[in-house]
């Protein structure tokens, strides 16, 4: 089964029409209201991302999906919190404190919408259009020598390589098993060395894409620094405008209120 993080899904809902710099920016705006959130906020935001989920109309399956690729690094955020942070200590269970046990949640929670976030992004938003929307917003860097086109298509091809290096290690992983390699019996150290095997297949065809990639890019005639017109101009509309004053409304009245 591969994974669908990253890939845009065809949608007519207001969220798939709005502006990507607009998406983007509250994406932004968003993360960072979410690095200090307490109990309050952090509800009112997870209502605001079930709502979008809910607008665009995206299954619930293809949103876990986003999260299976991380659920190690989410555990392992839990535990270093639920037992390495001091305080009262819960009835029954000493070793862990009523302190540990909600910063463990409400930080695993903090990278969870972030990744929600930023899958509800990807799956509403044309690649083409996020390019534009990232064109737009890097124009700043200009002034340091930047070219905001490269960086912008950087980023774009980052955000598609994730889904498909995701979806290559579970292909080299059945392909492996399908020959008798085992997973999931053994002890730590072998499951590592087995783990390891993955490593090499990977490398090796993530270079063979990045070089397809390359030279497809060369074949249309892609050159570095060099400024690009897009096919579809970005416009804001009244929506795109209506959409950031209810999200600053409610951030702000999150914020008066807290």
């Amino acid at each position: 089964m591969g994974y669908k993080f990253g890939y845009y899904m065809h949608g007519e809902s207001v969220l798939h029409t709005l502006d990507p710099r607009v998406k983007i920016a509250a994406l932004t705006v968003a993360g960072l209201a979410v690095l200090r959130a307490d109990a309050l906020a952090a509800a009112v935001i997870t209502v605001l991302v079930a709502g979008a989920a809910l607008i665009a109309r995206l299954p619930a399956t293809r949103l876990l999906d986003a999260l299976k690729p991380m659920k190690i690094f989410f555990t392992l955020i839990f535990l270093l919190h639920l037992f390495f942070t001091e305080g009262r200590p819960l009835p029954l269970i000493p070793l862990i404190s009523v302190e540990g046990l909600w910063n463990g949640l409400l930080f695993t929670w903090r990278f969870i919408f972030l990744i929600f976030s930023a899958a509800i992004l990807t799956m509403t938003t044309r690649p083409s259009d996020l390019v534009s929307g990232l064109k737009w917003i890097f124009r700043p860097l200009k002034l340091f020598s930047l070219s905001s086109d490269d960086l912008a298509v950087m980023v774009a091809m980052t955000l598609r390589f994730v889904p498909a290096l995701l979806q290559e290690i579970d292909q080299i992983k059945e392909a492996q098993m399908a020959r008798g390699a085992d997973f999931k019996r053994g002890s730590l150290t072998e499951k590592v060395k087995r783990i390891s095997l993955l490593a090499l297949p990977l490398v090796r065809n993530s270079i063979l894409r990045a070089e397809e990639v390359a030279q497809g890019m060369e074949g249309r005639g892609y050159c570095l620094g060099e400024s690009r017109t897009c096919i579809r101009e970005l416009r804001a509309t009244a929506k795109d405008f209506i959409f950031i004053v209810t999200l600053g409304t409610v951030l702000i009245f999150t914020e008066i209120i807290l």
